[in-house]
C-alpha cells in the first residue's frame, strides 16, 4: 500500500468489506476502525463523509455516542434509466466540479458508459472549460449540462 494515504487505505478497506461480505450494508464502529488503522476517528469521519457520497453510490447512517456506529449502504438500481433520474434528482440547481467528477465516475463504475463517454463528460464539466467568472454560475451550467447528458443516458437509440 506504499503511496497510499491514510484515507486511501480506510477507503479501499471499507470497500473490500463491502466486496467480502457481498452485501449492500455494513454497520462499522468509528472508534474500532480509528483504533484498527491507528487514527483519530475524525479521519475515519473525513473519509466517510468524502469517499461515500450519494454521487458515488452510497448512503451512510451515523450513530454517535458509546453505542455508535456508521451504516454504509451501497444503492444498487434495477437499470440504467434508474441510476440516471436517481443522479439528476441529485444534482439538483448547481454542482461543484469535484462532485461532477465523482457522478461521472459512479457512471463508470455502474457500466452505464464507457470510459471514453466518460472522459468527454469530464472534459465537458471542466472549470477551464466552463470559463465563467462567478463560480456559482460555472456550477450552474455544470449542472445543467450534466443532467443534459444524464437525460440523454436514459434512452437507447
Amino acid at each position: 500500500m506504499m503511496g497510499n494515504n491514510i484515507s486511501d487505505v480506510i477507503e479501499n478497506y471499507i470497500k473490500s468489506i463491502l466486496t467480502k461480505e457481498e452485501q449492500d450494508l455494513i454497520e462499522i464502529k468509528r472508534s474500532e476502525l480509528a483504533k484498527h488503522f491507528e487514527c483519530v476517528p475524525s479521519q475515519i469521519n473525513y473519509v466517510i463523509r468524502t469517499r461515500f457520497t450519494i454521487e458515488k453510490g452510497y448512503v451512510v447512517e451515523s450513530k454517535r455516542g458509546g453505542g455508535g456506529y456508521i451504516r454504509i449502504t451501497k444503492v444498487r438500481h434495477s437499470d440504467h434509466q434508474e441510476l440516471c433520474d436517481q443522479l439528476i434528482k441529485n444534482i439538483g440547481e448547481s454542482i461543484d466540479q469535484r462532485t461532477g467528477k465523482s457522478v461521472v465516475l459512479r457512471l463508470l463504475e455502474e457500466g452505464a458508459i464507457s470510459k471514453r463517454e466518460g472522459n468527454m463528460m469530464l472534459a465537458a464539466i471542466e472549470r477551464e472549460v466552463i470559463a465563467l467568472p462567478v463560480p456559482a454560475h460555472r456550477d450552474t451550467i455544470r449542472a445543467n449540462v450534466l443532467k443534459a447528458m444524464l437525460s440523454s443516458l436514459k434512452y437507447k437509440i
